[in-house]
């Protein structure tokens, strides 16, 4: 287990969709790139996302699509569109989209770690 090799890839994200990108940064941080891949053993590299504020949307994307989140409550429900949401934490963007394209399993927030901004 201690002999994984972790690289360091620097991806520019201007003028990539947040959904393009999001499937390469989780392809590095899975390390399904790696002839030695296995999946129940984390060995994914890291990655750094440079110019996270220049992603853009195609269509009326960035005016329709709205973010959502729950505090559990009855009537917890937030809603961030997606144009606020990219002016205020563009990396943000991108971190929800690749936190949704990783695997629902318990190595999820390890990688997550991994990813890092610029």
């Amino acid at each position: 287990m201690n002999n994984i090799k972790r690289e360091k890839h620097e991806i520019d994200a201007t003028g990539m969709a947040p959904g393009r990108l999001a499937t390469k940064i989780a392809v590095l941080l899975i390390g399904k790139h790696k002839k030695e891949f296995q999946p129940h053993i984390d060995m994914g590299d890291s990655v750094v996302v440079l110019n996270a504020k220049d992603v853009k949307f195609t269509g009326k994307k960035l005016d329709q699509k709205i973010y959502y989140k729950h505090s559990g409550h009855p009537g917890g429900l937030k809603e961030t569109p997606a144009k606020k949401l990219l002016s205020e934490k563009p990396q943000e963007v991108v971190r929800k989209a690749v936190y949704n394209m990783l695997p629902k399993n318990k190595l999820r927030n390890d990688r997550m770690k991994r990813l890092k901004f610029k």
